[in-house]
């Protein structure tokens, strides 16, 4: 089992060092968060988005940041930072005054087995608060870092080493996980409102590893990782939260020599998740490029990213424009923008990147899942829109 204590902290207000992690997105795109390079020192970085520019607010401490500090940016503007000092997993609230930065301390967790692996969870819908995974040998501790009453509180303790985090709802109350026990990896889900209730979310086969990847709360698209069609390669499928129907594999989303992974899908698509756009960061052996898909539409869209993107991070907007967010020295804080018109339609870069040829849909059959997705016993029939 994950044994991890609890240290709250008093309230402060000052310097403290701080986390690395990938630019991380609030849910409703309003801000985002990172760790930026001064030289060969690490510091966090808020970028507010909403605005007719965007624009980077430096969250530097007294000293430089660890490797492995994660950031995650908070709905009211407020950075959230994860630090690992002396075996224990310090969190605190980071924002702006004036010339300097302040910080109001969370608490921490403690975890004595060295082999736990903490990390933050992606941001929650509603933006107040944060969640972090406590990966044990055996077990997976679930806590709430940010927004609780008293500092981080253990939620739940969930049998197996889970990873993963994509949240199914828009009030933050279902959340699925990628367990794994007995060598196998499924898909599961987590009601945070009744005690951390696990139940089955994806099961294709007996014997296949399923993942979910990514959800879209408005239209139930689901985009997962599976082996079912291919034992012991995984493969990009997609299916619809509450459906009967089968999981469907691609031909388009399965390149030769290259990973894609799915990391935005446009919002807003309310009972029509076929026409839901995906953005996809693509990686070959010259680099990453970006990659947008739709399940109506039979071919993957190939386009060079602009320089500098913050590669895997993106957002849409719910009439089909993706932002994409990069850092160069001319322009250290950017977001590159592209519309995407109906299903085969052409896609442009606001900018002048000029993208690689598309791929077309083979005329094949589409490998699908034996078992639909979710699982019938999954509670999630009442939260979907039929």
């Amino acid at each position: 089992m994950t044994a991890c204590a609890i240290e709250p902290t008093a309230e402060n207000g000052d310097d403290d060092p701080t986390p690395e992690a990938p630019c991380v997105i609030t849910a409703d795109g309003t801000y985002a968060a990172r760790l930026a390079r001064d030289g060969d020192s690490w510091f966090p970085e808020r970028w507010t988005l909403d605005g007719p520019e965007p624009y980077a607010v430096p969250l530097p401490a007294h000293q430089p940041e660890e490797p492995g500090t994660e950031v995650q940016p908070m709905a009211d503007g407020r950075v959230l930072i994860r630090r690992l000092t002396q075996g224990r997993h310090a969190f605190s609230l980071l924002y702006p005054t004036g010339p300097g930065t302040g910080e109001l301390p969370l608490g921490a967790v403690e975890c004595p087995d060295e082999d736990t692996v903490l990390r933050l969870l992606p941001p929650a819908p509603c933006g107040q608060r944060a969640y972090a995974l406590a990966v044990g040998r055996r077990s997976t501790a679930l806590w709430l870092v940010a927004g609780g009453a008293f500092g981080p509180e253990h939620l739940a303790e969930i049998p197996g080493r889970c990873s993963g985090g994509v949240w199914l709802d828009r009030r933050g109350r279902m959340l699925a996980l990628d367990r794994e026990v007995g060598g196998r990896t499924k898909a599961v889900v987590v009601d945070l409102e009744r005690d951390g209730e696990v139940s089955p979310l994806l099961q294709i086969a007996a014997d296949s590893d399923d993942r979910l990847l990514l959800a879209a709360p408005d239209s139930g698209l689901l985009l997962i990782s599976s082996d079912a069609p291919s034992p012991g390669q995984p493969r990009l499928g997609w299916g619809v939260l509450g459906s009967t129907l089968p999981v469907r594999f691609p031909e388009s989303l399965r390149l030769a020599d290259r990973a894609l992974t799915p990391f935005a899908i446009q919002p807003g698509q309310v009972l029509q998740p076929e026409s839901c756009a995906v953005g996809l960061r693509i990686d070959g052996p010259f680099g990453n490029w970006v990659g947008v898909w739709r399940p109506a539409d039979r071919r993957l869209h190939q386009l060079a990213a602009p320089e500098g993107w913050l590669a895997g991070s993106g957002l849409w907007t719910e009439d089909g424009v993706l932002r994409l967010p990069y850092a160069t020295e001319a322009e250290p804080c950017g977001v590159a923008r592209m519309t995407v018109p109906a299903a085969g339609g052409e896609q442009r870069w606001s900018g002048s990147a000029e993208g690689d040829p598309d791929t077309p849909e083979p005329e094949v059959p589409e490998p699908v899942a034996a078992r639909p997705v979710p699982l019938q016993q999954a509670p999630l029939a009442r939260l979907v829109t039929k």
